[in-house]
């Protein structure tokens, strides 16, 4: 089994990547809304959030404050898969995100799994409820 990670600051490609993903028979994808690092400090560096002064005593303060306050501008999708399909998986998240070397576009990544717990594939015989 194998993990695939996809992170994108485009929200509507991102959700279009896991429906992808889900007809390709990924048994789940798991979707967190996340805040890149680098963004959040060249909010701080340009000013653009208020910050408390009792908070702004430091840069850590800072951030977490501004972590809190601010709108989550990428998605993290996750899904553990066999590893025959992330071949698949990685050609749909191109489909949809286009080349993933390209600046903005995404990042993608696969870390190789030593157990999978609960993980259950979907097979044609599964009946929905």
């Amino acid at each position: 089994m194998k993990l695939i990670i996809l992170i994108t600051s485009d929200i509507e490609s991102g959700l279009e990547v896991a429906n992808r993903w889900q007809e390709a028979g990924a048994p789940g994808v798991t979707i967190i809304k996340s805040v890149g690092l680098y963004s959040l400090q060249e909010k701080i560096k340009r000013g653009s959030m208020e910050v408390p002064l009792h908070i702004a005593s430091s840069m850590t303060s800072m951030m977490a404050y501004m972590l809190g306050e601010m709108e989550h501008t990428n998605h993290v999708l996750l899904s553990v898969v066999p590893k025959e399909m992330i071949p698949d998986l990685l050609d749909q998240a191109r489909d949809v995100m286009g080349d993933l070397l390209k600046p903005g576009n995404g990042v993608a990544f696969v870390v190789p799994l030593d157990e999978a717990i609960g993980v259950r594939l979907h097979t044609n015989d599964d009946s929905q409820t």
